[in-house]
């Protein structure tokens, strides 16, 4: 049996991992076993996860699969966005300036900041009261 070339590359955004396959292909995306429009509403979400593949001209050459999990619908597609980058590195390193020069694989190091006692929230103080 004769082996399928898969690429590889993981992506992260907030609390977003996506794990993303490469498979030679038609184009076709599909995120947690359902295709990309049945799983993103948005159309702005859609255009960011095909951002790197429209940006290296390789949208009909591979089929996406990916695996994600946590996070919201945003941080996902920004996670399945750095990882397609990161698998298509495997593909090709010439891709390695044109994606760079985009930003695509630079990991977003903006998360939640955590809660500090004494306050509700990370910043957000209780409610003054003079009386």
């Amino acid at each position: 049996m004769a082996k399928t070339e898969k690429y590889y590359g993981t992506g992260r955004r907030k609390k977003s991992i996506a794990r993303v396959y490469l498979v030679p292909g038609k184009g076709n995306v599909t995120i947690n076993k359902r295709s990309m429009d049945e799983y993103f509403g948005l159309e702005t979400l859609k255009v960011i996860v095909r951002q790197p593949m429209a940006l290296t001209e390789t949208v009909d050459k591979f089929d996406v699969i990916v695996n994600v999990h946590g996070g919201g619908y945003t941080g996902q597609a920004g996670a399945i966005r750095h990882g397609i980058s990161r698998a298509l590195l495997e593909v090709d390193a010439e891709y390695r300036p044109i994606l760079k020069k985009a930003g695509y694989l630079t990991r977003d190091p903006r998360m939640k900041e955590r809660k500090k006692y004494g306050l509700k929230a990370a910043r957000r103080a209780p409610q003054f009261s003079k009386r």
